[in-house]
């Protein structure tokens, strides 16, 4: 599955942070693949680097820059879309920016730009504005930095999160409802703030503080201070436990990798009794852990038919081209077929999106002697496209096999009532659209996790959570 957003870092720091920042910053690759970022503030003032890491990964992009930067400030990013951090001059004094989110009011927000003062933008080469370069503007619109990043929270519809870097220390602020987190990590003489609460631990920090929704603070060497209490609403992403958070990270202080073994193990009660598969596995990577959980409850044993390559294929969201990312997934999985033929597997993905891939893995199988292939998806089926984060390159919901086949069903105005029929996984149309999948797909058996599951094995109170992609409900 190709999903990606993007990730940020920031180290306020009484010596060069240079290159703590570069690691904070390869923490993160994970969460994008088209531009890596830094800028930095010392005695040089600012200083700034922006890569292509669409072929070559940021570590390899960035490692020169890092011999020339000095600064005991520092942000950086790993973006999906916009060229970031920026470097701008305002009335507000220099600083840089970097941002994760996404602006569904772009155009509303341009024009009030335009209508107060703003005269032009630099257009990227997809022809649209930079959201990090509006929200700089944005910000700019008002009397000081904190005003001006309330104002952006309150503005924009979808969500943005964000550091911003002057020559005194960083801003740091989470996005109003906190679908995405914030986390600062604290040593002696220095402070961090990232997306990834992992990403400084091999640095010799420890958690300091998580951010709460909109809560805006000003970091420094010496300290972090509250400029903006938290909200007290919340609605964090579930889909951050169940594929793109990295199994070392935690949000809500709610494990990722604990969370998939609870998924799991809530998939295996589930299905007591009724499948009895020789071995159970999951889709690398992200299959994985809630595979582990399946087969702890369930007793049925773990084992890994197919073997991920990945010295030279990394990442299968790496090209922009669907049919090229389809052909790398199928690059990278190595099927050891003494683990598959003539065996009844049950196999665990993250989720199933447009399910070509999970199609051809399940094909795959079946040529290497598998006699049956049950599929358990880690979460539930996915109907609406993601308002609030920038989570997927798919242009359309009709990307989704979802929808593809109510769209079948039901014809081309579907009432919301029928689709959330279809979210009810006590409904006759939820059984119909799931036979059909299965029927579409090849599997011998499907059952996905369900929402309420779901919502049990994060933990967190469900009103806390957006489970829009699954429920539709906001």
């Amino acid at each position: 599955m190709e999903i990606s957003m993007g990730g940020i870092f920031g180290v306020a720091s009484k010596s060069n942070c240079t290159l703590e920042l570069f690691y904070g910053v390869d923490y993160h690759s994970h969460l994008g693949t088209r531009r890596g970022g830094m800028a930095v503030h010392g005695e040089r003032g600012f200083q700034r680097a922006i890569h292509n890491i669409e072929n070559s990964p940021f570590r390899t992009k960035l490692e020169r820059d890092v011999e020339e930067m000095e600064g005991n400030l520092g942000i950086g990013c790993i973006s999906d879309y916009e060229p970031q951090p920026l470097l701008i001059q305002s009335h507000l004094g220099s600083f840089a920016i970097t941002t994760v989110g996404k602006i569904n009011n772009m155009d509303e927000l341009l024009k009030y730009v335009y209508e107060n003062g703003n005269a032009h933008f630099q257009e990227m080469s997809s022809g649209q504005v930079n959201a990090t370069e509006l929200v700089a503007s944005l910000i700019c619109k008002k009397d000081s930095i904190v005003e001006g990043i309330r104002f952006v929270q309150e503005s924009v519809d979808g969500s943005m999160t964000l550091l911003l870097m002057t020559k005194d220390g960083l801003y740091a602020a989470r996005d109003r409802l906190g679908r995405t987190p914030l986390v600062i990590g604290h040593k002696e003489g220095s402070y961090c703030v990232s997306f990834e609460s992992f990403a400084y631990l091999n640095l010799g920090y420890t958690d300091y503080k998580e951010l709460g929704p909109a809560e805006v603070v000003f970091v420094t060497p010496d300290g972090v201070r509250t400029l903006a209490e938290p909200g007290r609403e919340m609605r964090i992403c579930s889909f951050l436990w169940v594929y793109y958070g990295y199994p070392t990270s935690s949000y809500e202080g709610v494990n990722v990798e604990e969370m998939r073994y609870r998924c799991g193990s809530m998939l295996a009660q589930r299905d007591k009794g009724s499948v009895a598969p020789d071995i159970v596995a999951g889709v690398p990577d992200s299959g994985t852990a809630h595979a582990i959980g399946y087969a702890n409850e369930s007793g049925f044993p773990y084992a890994r038919p197919f073997i991920k390559y990945t010295p030279t294929w990394p990442r299968s969201f790496m090209p922009t081209k669907q049919s090229q990312r389809n052909l790398i997934a199928r690059m990278k999985l190595i099927p050891v077929r003494a683990l598959i033929k003539d065996k009844k597997l049950l196999l665990i993905d993250d989720s199933i999106v447009r399910g070509t891939q999970l199609r051809e893995t399940t094909e795959f199988l079946y040529q290497s002697g598998a006699k049956e292939v049950h599929v358990r998806p880690a979460c539930p089926p996915l109907l609406y496209g993601c308002k609030y984060l920038n989570f997927s390159r798919s242009k359309s919901e009709m990307d989704l096999i979802t929808r593809r086949i109510i769209k079948e069903r039901e014809g081309d105005n579907v009432p919301q009532e029928v689709l959330d029929d279809y979210a009810d996984p006590t409904s006759k149309r939820y059984s119909e659209l799931l036979e059909a999948i299965r029927r579409q797909q090849n599997f011998t058996t499907l059952r996905y996790h369900r929402l309420d599951d779901l919502e049990k094995s994060i933990g967190i109170s469900p009103c806390r959570l957006c489970t829009y992609c699954f429920s539709g409900k906001e």
